[in-house]
């Protein structure tokens, strides 16, 4: 039981990285409809970023830290909207998708040849000690993942519930036509939208690269399980990525105990499945009507 306990602790800990990710999917697709397929690279570069502006401008790890988030936040949060997704939304959803394909590949492979191609370590933010609860052993850093993750989407549900800023985004998210008749500047509130899908992919970041280390194909896994969960969550609800990062950060770690190492990747591939045949729009997802 103490093992089962310990396993479920870590998926929910991995779970609330997917679900950081996910709900990443869930921003752009409500603000272009579109798939952001660069998104787990999104997670990936900010470690990267940061190891970088400590190694080659010898800064501490503070400044570095911040000058590293900055950039990130600057190229991929503002720039990534102005640069990429208002030139490609013109030309229809499709070539927009393809786009981020295609920034996925450089960002990976810049980080490969820019950075290096071997991982490499990353500071934790807290002790890396396990500790003894009612005979469990727990690792410290699995518990500041789920603290820090929940922390930020409750943050963030606040932001977008409990604020003024926060309606008027929901409301260019529902409908921009009438968002922009009702005096919503749109403009601004897609680019702060853009905004906190970079901040929550630092997040995410800071809290997974001290465990699987900083490497240019941490992307590809964790853009993938974010990726599903979204779909079995519900891509039109942020708790709907919530949840379903929960479930398919679990259903992994459980399959790679019980089941098969080898085969984990299959298990949420077959959630992913079945869900869609039960449910097509998600656990927690509505259905949406478009006009054609």
């Amino acid at each position: 039981m103490a093992e089962f306990i310990a396993y479920l602790i870590a998926g929910i800990a991995t779970g609330a990285i997917y679900a950081l990710a996910a709900i990443g999917f869930t921003l752009v697709w409500q603000t272009s409809q579109t798939i952001n397929f660069a998104q787990g690279e999104f997670v990936m570069l900010p470690a990267v970023l940061i190891l970088l502006a400590v190694k080659l401008l010898g800064l501490p790890l503070w400044a570095g830290g911040l000058l590293g988030i900055a950039v990130f936040l600057l190229i991929f949060g503002a720039g990534f909207k102005l640069v990429v997704v208002d030139p490609m939304i013109k030309h229809g959803v499709l070539p927009l998708a393809i786009a981020t394909m295609a920034l996925s590949i450089v960002m990976k492979e810049g980080a490969k040849d820019g950075f290096s191609a071997e991982a490499q370590s990353f500071p934790s933010l807290v002790p890396t000690d396990m500790i003894n609860l009612l005979g469990v052993s727990i690792s410290l850093q699995h518990l500041a993942i789920i603290v820090v993750a929940f922390a930020a989407i409750g943050l963030l549900q606040w932001f977008v519930g409990g604020t003024k800023l926060g309606r008027q985004m929901q409301a260019t998210a529902q409908n921009p036509t009438v968002a922009r008749i009702l005096g919503i500047p749109v403009e601004r509130m897609v680019l702060l939208t853009f905004l906190l899908n970079a901040a929550l992919a630092v997040v995410a970041s800071l809290l997974i690269s001290p465990i699987y280390l900083a490497k240019f194909s941490n992307g590809e896994t964790i853009g993938l399980f974010a990726f599903i969960a979204a779909i079995v969550g519900g891509f039109n609800q942020v708790r709907g990525a919530l949840v379903g990062g929960l479930l398919i950060g679990v259903a992994d770690s459980l399959a790679a105990a019980y089941v098969s190492s080898q085969y984990r990747l299959a298990v949420p591939l077959v959630l992913l499945v079945a869900i869609i045949l039960v449910k097509p729009e998600g656990l927690m997802g509505r259905k949406e009507e478009r006009r054609v």
